[in-house]
């Protein structure tokens, strides 16, 4: 997957083109309740997404090993989940899959969390050998849903 995980990203980008080009299915809401909660979903994840990047800051890269000259952040959003950048992710693409009205994207949704949860994998083996205070780290803050997973 390459030394700093080229792969992961290439996948991720492929992974989100399939989402973006997914055509119109046939599923239908009877009720706005999904639409409403599609757009709760989506803010959330965009408002998590900005809160994420702006803890980065210089530490940010699409790559899964860790910049170099990084520092290891957890605190803002990340002293309530490890991976809150993919997290954002997730929680935008369900939310955008439940507007739609499209199942497909729901099931590429599904298949994303599938994909951050091996990514974040990788990336913490990384991250352990670059940050010594890693471990106790992983034991406090979960790995993608605050409190439970």
């Amino acid at each position: 997957m390459g030394p700093r995980g080229e792969g992961w990203v290439v996948l991720q980008a492929v992974l989100l083109i399939l989402y973006a080009a997914a055509p119109k299915t046939g599923l239908v809401w009877t009720s706005p309740f999904p639409t409403i909660v599609g757009w709760c979903f989506v803010l959330a994840g965009t408002g998590l997404l900005v809160w994420s990047v702006l803890n980065l800051g210089s530490s940010l890269t699409p790559l899964p090993r860790p910049r170099p000259n990084g520092s290891l952040v957890t605190h803002g959003a990340y002293g309530f989940v490890r991976h809150p950048i993919y997290s954002a992710v997730i929680i935008g693409a369900a939310g955008l899959g439940l507007i739609t009205e499209n199942w497909l994207r729901l099931a590429i949704t599904v298949l994303l969390v599938i994909f951050f949860d091996s990514k974040a994998r990788v990336e913490e083996r990384w991250l352990e050998e670059k940050y010594p205070n890693y471990a106790a780290y992983k034991t406090r803050v979960k790995k993608l849903i605050p409190w439970v997973y």
